[in-house]
């Protein structure tokens, strides 16, 4: 699992809880690539919201769920 660490404690804490429910929700997936994927929009967005609440950067969550056909919202 990634740890994030932007020095803002509470987007960090967030980004971090959303990474182990990811996690455990593409370890529960199994082999369904659409769930997997579902878990990582997921994550992704909950990051983006963190990331404009805590004013951190958003490039790197929207070119991710971009790359997973979410249009980077």
């Amino acid at each position: 699992m990634s740890q994030v660490q932007t020095g803002v404690l509470a987007h960090d804490q967030t980004v971090n809880k959303s990474e182990g429910a990811h996690q455990a929700a593409v370890m529960a997936a199994g082999s369904s690539q659409s769930a997997a994927n579902a878990a990582a929009i997921t994550h992704y967005r909950n990051c983006v919201v963190s990331a404009i609440a805590n004013k951190c950067g958003t490039d790197t969550f929207t070119a991710a769920l971009r790359s997973l056909g979410a249009g980077g919202a």
